[in-house]
């Protein structure tokens, strides 16, 4: 600075000095200082008043947003934050895992210790980065987010934290609004007060919504996102894969890379790209080093995503369904129960309607543990042999309506099939077949078709409540001929085929071979006794009331029906000696904080004694070994003591097997969903074959998976109170003398107090004759050449086997060698008041023959020689004479009565006479005869004289004429007739009827019933 300039900057601050100086200066410098304060102190006033009141106005209307939102207490906030759905996860047996059940939103509950740090911090970095430091809101996030909405701000920045987040997803809903906001921060400060933030993070962890699994499912929570995206658990996923579950919760179903179908989307950069968002967040906030950042963002997650996974419901359809359903049932008595109400009460439609849907709600949203009793492994290997089988039958045609155009279409309808394995003392279901294809019907033909039984009813309903009642035992005698029952429309059942008629049999045989006619007569002795009782016992649930007075329902004729499970499960009551254990398929429900909800628990039920439950089991072992199920034996891989019973539904509708061992009970049924007949051969097999096959494949496939099981060492063990008696095979009464003789006494078990205690009185001697194969008791005029010595029957000791209802007596008395030479006094043939018409014979080889007489009331033939007889032949016999030796030849017919015919036609025979030493020798031998024949008349007397027709002779019997065997042949009457020829034709005869024998009984084992 020069000496100019300093001269002139100390003149200014003397002239600035003198100016403060000034007394006037200073005056108006106190009076400025003044107002420019005052002006100050009231701008602060205004402002801190004008902020006062903004914030009162704006507190005030905070107040009015939250006015309608109850103060919540821990515990209610607890409740609403983790009321979240979880699926129900389903067992089989052994807990051996089968899936989840199906649901709208699957989601399985984790705890934050089983999530990988990586997922933790990926949500955390991207969705809440304060979130250890706020006390449940950000302010600032809140104020620019306000910011945003005013100023219409086309960048949008979420102002939520993850504990807001938590209670809009929780608590609140997701509409846009400032109420809802202001409620969302209300709450979110009381969450942060009550809850650590280990626990605010798990719940969030668990509620998030994260697109779609594998299975086309809604996933809900990252255990189920790691399962169904990646194929492993919340606390195994990697680095990548926790970036690619953190980045859904933006755009759940735009960044999943599943579409609805479970396949993979064809373009999956929105999430790939989303999951790089995330991993650069992480590495911004520090949670991964720039090494993991680049290694993560270079990794392909593609690879890891898993294909399409079957749900339980498509693998395992019938049993899932089948579980979901009982579940349902049970859970919703289980709720019925905790309102107040008892089971009974469910019997009300809308209230059953509204527990059902309650309980139904509560397994898809609960995340229960359900544990059933199903066997895998033998569950599907049942469902491989099912779909392997080759003999079912064939598919029928079948009319039905589009459901789409609602017109008439015809379609392919193919035979169905149900089987069930039940654990006898248990109650267990092991395993079933529903059916051979869900996709094509979704009925299972196990559990819910129901279906006419059969005459795998007569067990349950006829025998069993019998021998319970007293009213029979297994050496019981009845009725297997033609029978009409009376009623406003008589009854006339018959046997499979309409054969099978041996006059009279025990009911072991009956039920070993499934007569239909002694079931219904057995079951006409206890029909007002109400056997139907026994039923409800054993679990029949679907009984009508015309079912109780139904007669025909002794032969499995059921209004509604039965199902599989059902008619399977009563045969265990016989396993059980006497005891209904009542099947299951669900053995325990376990909620998510593993509380049992509920665990079944056996009710036995006691139907039968023990002694008859073993005697309908023995009996039933006849069926298996040498009955109508004996084919079953050579199919199977194993021995075991199995008894059981065949079935065949009325018109061949339905086909029946179950059997019981001292372990389990195994049933099959085969038919048509649309009734159609079974019946005719398919691969060379009738329809009850293919059915017992089926049922020998799966016991077999059962066996090969668990054999103690299915095969146990121990038979059915007979239990005290039982006897083994003798009785009279005709009445089922003590032996008598003469029962003794005609050789018809029989052994049999009985329940010792039940056992015969009365002596037969059923045979009186008589003296009868026989036409063709019929037998009918002599008159007094009867000449008694014709005439045999034999047993009567006394049709008193016949009323308690039936014979009310028999529509031919005669017919009881059936053929077979040790009936030969037994008649029943009814059985008499009336004269019809004129000599019988001349016959027409024939000559052949020096052997004279004719047929029988066209009038019923012949009983016997003559012939004669050069006017001589010289033999008699009754009308059982061979009608044929060989003339020994030339002569003229004629033959008479004589009745009942002893009125003799014209003769024939005279023919000659031979050119040689015959001497007369050799014709007196004929007429000698023929008078020695007569002779005999007198002396063996008895009793003539008490001989009847109604007609009564028997029963035809059946093709497989062996010749059985008591007279033929008597007189061997009248033909040998002829001396020069050796009888060589006879003997052979008759012993060539025998061996045939043997043959004939051996074969019936071979196809008896493989015939069955019809109802």
């Amino acid at each position: 600075m020069n000496n100019n300039q300093k001269d002139r900057f100390q003149t200014a601050w003397k002239q600035l000095t003198r100016f403060f100086q000034n007394e006037k200066t200073q005056k108006n410098a106190r009076v400025t200082y003044q107002v420019i304060w005052n002006l100050t102190l009231i701008l602060i006033i205004v402002g801190v008043l004008g902020f006062s009141f903004a914030g009162g106005v704006g507190a005030g209307y905070f107040a009015a947003l939250v006015n309608n939102e109850p103060v919540r207490s821990k515990d209610d906030l607890k409740k609403d934050i983790y009321n979240y759905e979880e699926t129900s996860e389903v067992y089989f047996a052994d807990k051996v895992y089968l899936g989840k059940l199906k649901s709208d939103l699957d989601r399985e509950e984790v705890s934050i210790d089983k999530v990988s740090d990586h997922l933790k911090n990926a949500v955390i970095a991207t969705e809440d980065e304060y979130f250890y430091e706020h006390d449940g809101v950000v302010p600032k996030a809140i104020l620019r987010a306000v910011y945003q909405e005013f100023s219409n701000a086309s960048v949008q920045s979420g102002g939520s934290t993850l504990t807001q987040q938590l209670i809009k997803n929780q608590v609140l809903t997701n509409e846009v609004s400032f109420e809802r906001k202001a409620k969302e921060i209300l709450l979110a400060l009381r969450v942060e007060k009550f809850f650590e933030k280990e626990e605010i993070l798990e719940t969030y962890l668990n509620v998030s919504t994260l697109g779609r699994n594998s299975s086309g499912q809604n996933i809900a929570g990252v255990q189920s996102a790691a399962e169904g995206i990646f194929g492993v658990e919340a606390k195994d996923l990697s680095l990548p894969q926790s970036a690619f579950i953190a980045g859904l919760p933006q755009s759940p179903f735009g960044y999943t890379p599943y579409t609805q179908q479970g396949k993979l989307k064809d373009n999956l950069d929105p999430g790939i790209n989303r999951m790089k968002t995330v991993l650069k967040r992480m590495y911004s906030n520090e949670y991964i080093t720039k090494e993991q950042y680049d290694k993560a963002i270079a990794y392909d997650i593609t690879k890891d995503f898993i294909g399409k996974k079957a749900l339980p419901s498509e693998k395992y359809p019938w049993l899932t369904y089948e579980i979901e359903k009982r579940s349902i049932e049970i859970l919703s008595l289980s709720l019925a129960k905790e309102d107040g109400y008892e089971e009974k009460d469910l019997e009300n439609d809308d209230l059953k309607k509204q527990y059902l849907a309650l309980a139904d709600r509560k397994l898809r949203q609960n995340g229960y543990k359900i544990y059933t009793t199903i066997n895998k492994k033998v569950y599907d290997k049942m469902q491989e042999v099912t779909k392997n089988y080759p003999n079912f039958g064939y598919d029928k045609t079948e009319q039905v309506i589009d459901p789409d155009t609602k017109e008439m279409k015809t379609v392919k309808e193919p035979v169905e099939a149900g089987a069930i394995l039940i654990e006898n003392k248990t109650g267990k279901i092991i395993s079933f077949v529903g059916g051979r294809d869900f996709k094509r019907e979704q009925t299972n033909h196990a559990t819910s078709s129901l279906r006419s039984n059969g005459s795998t009813m007569k067990p349950l309903l006829v025998y069993g409540p019998g021998i319970e009642l007293g009213k029979i035992s297994p050496g019981s005698v009845t009725a297997n001929a033609p029978i009409t029952i009376p009623g406003n429309t008589p009854w006339r059942p018959g046997n499979y085929g309409g054969g099978s008629l041996t006059g009279l049999t025990t009911a072991r045989e009956a039920l070993k071979n499934s007569y239909n006619i002694p079931a219904a007569l057995f079951y006409m002795k206890i029909i007002n006794q109400n056997p139907v009782s026994y039923l409800e016992k054993m679990g029949f649930t679907s009984l009508t009331k015309g079912d109780y007075s139904n007669r025909a329902m002794s032969l499995g004729a059921l209004q509604k029906g039965v199902t599989v499970e059902e008619n399977v499960n009563a045969f265990g009551t016989f396993a059980n000696s006497g005891e209904f254990v009542d099947a299951y398929m669900i053995d325990k429900i376990v909620s998510k904080d593993d509380e049992v909800i509920y665990e079944h628990k056996a009710k036995p039920v006691k139907v039968f004694s023990p002694q008859t439950a073993y005697l309908t089991l023995d009996m039933m072992r006849d069926v298996v070994n040498s009955g109508t199920a004996a084919s079953v034996r050579n199919r199977l891989a194993f021995s075991s003591d199995w008894a059981g019973k065949t079935g065949t539904g009325q018109n061949y509708w339905d086909a029946w097997f179950v059997a019981t061992n001292p372990n389990v009970t195994f049933g099959t049924w085969m038919g048509y969903d649309t009734p159609k007949s079974l019946k005719g051969t398919y691969n060379g097999l009738e329809y009850n074959k293919r059915n017992i096959y089926y049922w020998a494949d799966l016991i077999n496939a059962a066996y090969k998976v668990d054999s103690k099981l299915v095969d146990p060492d121990k038979r059915f063990e007979m239990p005290g109170g039982i006897v083994s008696r003798s009785f009279c095979g005709v009445s089922g009464l003590l032996p008598s003398s003469s029962c003794q003789k005609a050789g018809l006494v029989k052994s049999d078990l009985f329940i010792a107090k039940y056992a015969p205690s009365r002596a037969d009185n059923s045979f009186i001697d008589g003296q009868y004759v026989s036409v063709g194969s019929k037998r009918y008791a002599a008159l007094p005029q009867t000449p008694s050449e014709f005439t045999s010595g034999g047993f009567m029957l006394n049709p008193a000791s016949f009323e308690d086997i039936g014979l009310k209802y028999v529509d031919d007596p005669g017919s009881l008395i059936p053929g077979g060698e040790k009936w030969g030479n037994v008649v029943g006094t009814k059985a008499t043939l009336n004269d019809n008041g004129k000599a019988p018409n001349a016959l027409s014979i024939t000559v052949s080889n020096n052997k004279i023959s004719w047929g029988l007489h066209p009038e019923g009331d012949v009983v016997g033939y003559r012939v004669y020689k050069n006017g001589r007889k010289v033999a008699s032949i009754n009308s059982g016999g061979n009608l044929v004479y060989t003339a020994g030796s030339g002569g003229s030849y004629y033959v008479t017919a004589v009745d009942i009565v002893g009125k003799e015919s014209a003769p024939s036609q005279h023919v000659e025979i031979g050119a040689k006479k015959t001497s007369a030493k050799a014709e007196a020798k004929d007429i000698d031998i023929d008078i020695d005869k007569d002779n005999k024949s007198k002396d063996s008349t008895k009793n003539k007397d008490n001989i009847a004289n109604e007609k009564i027709d028997t029963e035809e002779k059946k093709p497989d019997s062996k010749e059985e004429n008591v007279t033929a065997e008597k007189d061997k042949d009248t033909n040998n009457t002829d001396k020069e007739d050796t009888g060589k020829d006879t003997n052979i034709d008759k012993e060539t005869d025998q061996n045939k009827d043997q043959n004939t024998d051996q074969n019936k009984d071979t196809d008896k084992a493989e015939e069955e019933e019809e109802e």
